[in-house]
């Protein structure tokens, strides 16, 4: 089989798909820009476990600038992860999310008009809801994104479900709800909590704590992924981790896993962000086969591991 194009793959998630793709046999091209939204080591750092793999290759570029035609004629498929992160970010730099979401997305499709590649599975999120006030959304549900961020990958999706029904490109798309486990970005509320926790500071909670995330551990994100690659293309799919706790439990789970108190100090709730999130996961348990496998206490644990391990690396 040819390789697996990754976008993004320097990445939280995006390092997770490349090194379960390596394990399953499949060679991959990875590609990401090392933007500095955080520390350009950390993402390099998740690279350092299969760098030296003879089946990867990183090609350090952005996707507005890269010569992708030339990429995707190596490529069977495509895992379109890159993108500009963080819904407090993007009230302040809108025209970054634009760029890197929405312009560096158009620029895919169109080069992959010019390809054989036989699938595109797009990394979208559950920001394009907005809340979830009345149950679990199904992939139906309006979406009326709170943030500049949400606007703008629901604008991706809209360009990826317009290339497949205009242009015939081959794609699915997959909704991921709040992605947490090893590798997770800094400013990440379960990493800058352990992070807090471990040190013993006082944990910043923007508003009551009371905001309802539904978890998904970042190896049942990259399960979904890799089924909904092994399938047909088509859909839109939402990745959840079938565990939901408000911010206070989240506190409470990461004290426990440290074994230790933990102090809180609220601020004034961010702008956009949404009250609660819920996921139906019907239609990704039918089509792909997907169930969420790790608790919120197991997946909690394993990241309060990580952080402890690497606090030398991230500055701790």
């Amino acid at each position: 089989m040819r390789p697996v194009l990754v976008t993004g793959a320097a990445g939280f998630i995006g390092s997770h798909v490349v090194e379960r793709l390596l394990g399953l046999g499949r060679a991959v091209i990875g590609v990401d820009a090392l933007t500095d939204y955080y520390p350009r080591e950390l993402k390099l750092e998740n690279l350092s476990a299969f760098e030296a793999n003879g089946s990867f290759r990183l090609v350090e570029g952005d996707l507005l600038e890269l010569d992708l035609p030339a990429l995707l004629r190596e490529a069977g498929s495509v895992v379109h992860l890159a993108a500009e992160p963080g819904v407090r970010a993007s009230w302040e730099n809108f025209p970054t999310y634009l760029k890197r979401n929405v312009e560096a997305t158009h620029r895919l499709l169109e080069a992959l008009l010019e390809s054989d590649v036989e699938h595109l599975v797009f990394a979208s999120s559950s920001s394009v809801y907005g809340s979830a006030e009345h149950g679990p959304l199904s992939e139906d549900a309006r979406r009326r994104p709170a943030s500049p961020y949400g606007l703008s990958k629901l604008a991706a999706e809209e360009l990826v479900a317009l290339y497949g029904r205009e242009k015939a490109v081959p794609a699915t798309t997959l909704r991921y709800f709040t992605v947490y486990g090893p590798r997770q970005r800094p400013e990440m509320a379960l990493t800058s909590f352990i992070s807090a926790a471990a040190k013993g500071r006082q944990i910043t909670v923007f508003g009551d704590g009371e905001q309802v995330r539904e978890m998904t551990y970042v190896s049942d994100v990259v399960d979904a992924t890799v089924a909904a690659l092994e399938a047909p293309p088509g859909g839109v799919y939402n990745v959840g981790g079938g565990n939901r706790a408000t911010v206070n439990e989240m506190i409470r789970a990461v004290g426990a896993a440290l074994g230790t108190g933990v102090e809180k100090v609220h601020a004034p709730r961010i702008a956009g962000e949404a009250r609660t999130t819920w996921a139906d996961l019907t239609r990704t348990t039918r089509d792909l086969g997907f169930k969420p496998r790790v608790s919120l206490k197991e997946g909690i644990a394993a990241q309060v591991e990580w952080v402890l391990a690497t606090q030398s690396i991230r500055g701790g």
